[in-house]
């Protein structure tokens, strides 16, 4: 039986295209299993991952329940051991008055007491060179200012007797005003009978 030409190319294409139909198929049910194989990748990661997206929750609830409360209890106790204790009742306010003094030095508060000018001959130099100072007189006691204005005659002369003694060598030599500040407070201190003369300020000091 004699065969069409035009039938027999047109089987061969369905047949072709039954092979490449049946090749894809064959393709698609190879690449089919491979899939589930990427989710199966990410098991060893995930603990990393977990790990990273729970870490900044953790530091911050460490920080804020943990660290925090811990702190502010430190901080409560140094400042209540820190603070004066004020149950014992007073007895009088003539009698409390010192010690108001004593706690307000402990927390910072000063009394000064400026002294007027100060103007001596320097020696060596025959009343022709002088030295003018001026200082401020730092105390911690309530009655500071009382003590250094009752006084004020004498310490001034005790002041100007020992600048009166200082050279032009002296004056010149580094760290001058830290020997006069505290030969100065020595001398005042001795005369008070005691340290009540905790700081001395030269606010001024001109050689002429």
């Amino acid at each position: 039986m004699a065969t069409n030409p035009e039938t027999a190319r047109a089987d061969a294409k369905e047949a072709k295209g039954a092979k490449d139909a049946g090749a894809g198929a064959a393709e698609s049910a190879e690449a089919a299993p491979a899939a589930p194989k990427s989710t199966g990748d990410l098991k060893p990661w995930l603990p990393l991952l977990i790990a990273i997206v729970t870490m900044p929750l953790l530091a911050f609830v460490t920080t804020r329940f943990v660290l925090l409360p811990r702190m502010t209890r430190a901080l409560a106790a140094s400042s209540s051991s820190a603070a004066p204790d004020s149950s014992a009742p007073a007895t009088s306010s003539s009698a409390s008055a010192p010690e108001a003094g004593k706690t307000g030095a402990a927390g910072g508060t000063k009394v000064m007491v400026p002294m007027n000018k100060l103007l001596v001959n320097v020696a060596g130099t025959m009343g022709t060179r002088y030295l003018m100072t001026s200082v401020t007189l730092v105390g911690n006691t309530a009655d500071f200012k009382d003590k250094i204005e009752g006084n004020k005659d004498q310490l001034m002369d005790l002041a100007t007797g020992a600048l009166c003694s200082k050279t032009i060598a002296d004056l010149e030599k580094p760290g001058a005003r830290n020997v006069i500040r505290s030969e100065l407070m020595t001398v005042l201190n001795n005369a008070l009978g005691g340290p009540v003369i905790q700081e001395i300020y030269i606010t001024e000091l001109a050689i002429q």
